[in-house]
C-alpha cells in the first residue's frame, strides 16, 4: 500500500486512514500462533516478550531455569518491533555535567559507562548467536537545532569522552552537508561508534534463540495479577494461574495488570513514525551520504534513519496528541519535520505510518531490580530502549541467578513514583506542548 505525498500529508490535504502496520512488519511480522501449550508450574515466569523479557529469558533457559514467557498479545507486538532501530550508548538522557551534579562523579561515571557496555554488549549478542538482523556501526549525526546549542553539545561531548571514552567530532555548520544534504541544522556532532538494525528481524532472530534454549512462549495471554504465595508467586491469567518461584516483569509501556507498584511507576507515551516510499539513488544519497542515523538537540526531539538496504526514510517523533487512530492528521507533524529538513522530497510517497508506546519513568533513568513483593523488573527506558532494553533483561536475569556479573550501576537508584501518578497520562500533551514552546523560543 503506498499512501499520499509527504508534500499532501504535511499541508494537511491527505485524507483517509493511513496503513498502520509498522514496516520493519514487512519483513519480520510479530507471529500470531505456533505458541507453547501454558503450563501450571515455571522456575521462572517472564512477563513481556520484547527485547528486555526475551533476552532475561535467554539467560535464565541457558542456565538451566524452566522459563515461561507471556504476553499479552502477540509476541513482539510493542515497542520491540515498533522502535527506530537507532541503537546509542544507552547514555542518560541528561547531559554529562548535569547527570554529575544529580549523582556525583563516581556514579555519573558508572552510568556513562555502563551505557557503552550496553551498545557493545548488543552488537556482541547479535554476532554469537548469529542473528540476521543488519546490525551496523553506522555512526549517529546530531544536529543543532541552534547556534548556541552546537557550543553546548561540544561540550558535553568533550566531556562525554572524558569520562566514558566515548568518541566523537564536530561538525561545523559549514561542513555539515558532508553528513547530511540539508541546511536545517548549525552544525552537529557525530558518534562514529553508534549503530543501526532492524528490530523486526532483530526480535524474530532473540525469540528463535530463546525457543531453541527451552524455554516457553505463549502470546495472547494478558496477565491480571501477580500475588505472593509461599515462597514463589501466582500468576493470574483469565481463568486460571501459574506458580512459579520467580517473576519478572518486562513489559514497560505496555505495563498492565501486573500491579499498583509498577502502574505507579511507569507513564506510557505514545510515539510515531512514518515511512517513505523508495527515493531514487542520487536523491537519497544527497540527502545522507553516509547513511548514518539522525536526531537533533530540541527537547521534543525527531530522529530518522534510512531503511536497512533500501533507499527509504524512516521518520519518528512524538505522538500527535490532538489527533487519534491511524488517521492522516496523526502523522502531519511528523511529515511537516521531515520536509523542513529535506523540502526537496514533498513528491516523496508515504508507504507506512504507526504508532506505539515507550515507558517513561518520573526521573528519566531506566530502572531494574526488585519490587517490595519480591518481583524482579527491568523497565523504563524513556524512548533509547534498544540498547537498553537488552543489556537490563540479561542484567536483571543475572541477579535473579545470584551472579555477581549482574550487578549494575543502575540498580542502585531509586525507584521514583508521584503524588499524582494517576494524571501522568492525561497531562503528557500539556507538558509536551510545553516543551515545544521552549524549543521554539529557545528558553
Amino acid at each position: 500500500m503506498v499512501g499520499p505525498s509527504l508534500g499532501l500529508l504535511a499541508s494537511g490535504r491527505a485524507r483517509g486512514v493511513l496503513e498502520t502496520d509498522p514496516f520493519w512488519w514487512d519483513a519480520a511480522r510479530p507471529p500470531d500462533d505456533g505458541f507453547d501449550a501454558m503450563p501450571s508450574r515455571a522456575d521462572v515466569v517472564v512477563v513481556g516478550a520484547g527485547f528486555s523479557g526475551l533476552s532475561a529469558a535467554l539467560t535464565l533457559a541457558r542456565a538451566g531455569r524452566d522459563v515461561l514467557v507471556v504476553d499479552a498479545g502477540v509476541p513482539g507486538f510493542g515497542a520491540s518491533t515498533r522502535n527506530g532501530g537507532q541503537v546509542g550508548s544507552g547514555n542518560q538522557k541528561f547531559r554529562v555535567r548535569t547527570l554529575i551534579e544529580m549523582k556525583g562523579e563516581r556514579q555519573a561515571v558508572d552510568l556513562l559507562r555502563e551505557g557503552v557496555e550496553m551498545l557493545d554488549g548488543l552488537e556482541r549478542l547479535v554476532r554469537d548467536e548469529n542473528i540476521d538482523c543488519a546490525f551496523e556501526r553506522c555512526g549517529r549525526f546530531r544536529g543543532a537545532m541552534r547556534p548556541a546549542h552546537y557550543e553546548t553539545m561540544a561540550r558535553d561531548m568533550a566531556e562525554l569522552q572524558r569520562y566514558a571514552g566515548v568518541e566523537f567530532h564536530m561538525v561545523p555548520r559549514h561542513d555539515q552537508r558532508s553528513e547530511i544534504g540539508s541546511d536545517r541544522f548549525f552544525g552537529g556532532s557525530v558518534l562514529p561508534q553508534d549503530a543501526s538494525l532492524h528490530p523486526g528481524r532483530y526480535h524474530a532472530g532473540l525469540l528463535g534463540r530463546v525457543r531453541e534454549a527451552g524455554a516457553q512462549v505463549v502470546g495472547k495471554a494478558p496477565v491480571r495479577d501477580i500475588a505472593p504465595d509461599g515462597a514463589g508467586h501466582r500468576v493470574r491469567f483469565d481463568g486460571f494461574d501459574v506458580r512459579a518461584r520467580d517473576v519478572i516483569v518486562a513489559t514497560n509501556g505496555y505495563t498492565k495488570g501486573v500491579g499498583r507498584y509498577f502502574s505507579r511507576r511507569i507513564v506510557p507515551i505514545v510515539s510515531s513514525q512514518i515511512t517513505t516510499g523508495p527515493i531514487a539513488p542520487e536523491r537519497f544519497a544527497a540527502a545522507m551520504p553516509k547513511r548514518r542515523v539522525y536526531g537533533n538537540s530540541n527537547r521534543v526531539f525527531f530522529y530518522f534513519r534510512g531503511a536497512p538496504g533500501e533507499n527509504r526514510i524512516v521518520w519518528g517523533g512524538r505522538a500527535n496528541h490532538l489527533a487519534s487512530g491511524g488517521s492522516a492528521a496523526s502523522f502531519r507533524h511528523l511529515a511537516r519535520d521531515l520536509l523542513d529538513t529535506f523540502p526537496e522530497l514533498a513528491d516523496v510517497a508515504v508507504s507506512h505510518a504507526w504508532s506505539g508506546l515507550i515507558g517513561y519513568t518520573f526521573d528519566e533513568f531506566p530502572h531494574l531490580g526488585r519490587s517490595p513483593d519480591g518481583v524482579y523488573y527491568a523497565m523504563g527506558y524513556c524512548g533509547t530502549g534498544v540498547s537498553r532494553s537488552t543489556h537490563f533483561g540479561r542484567k536483571i536475569a543475572l541477579q535473579l541467578l545470584g551472579r555477581p556479573e549482574g550487578r549494575s550501576a543502575f540498580s542502585d537508584l531509586g525507584f521514583p513514583s508521584h503524588a499524582f501518578h494517576f494524571a501522568a497520562r492525561r497531562a503528557v500533551p500539556a507538558f509536551e506542548t510545553w516543551y515545544r514552546i521552549r524549543d521554539a523560543g529557545d528558553f
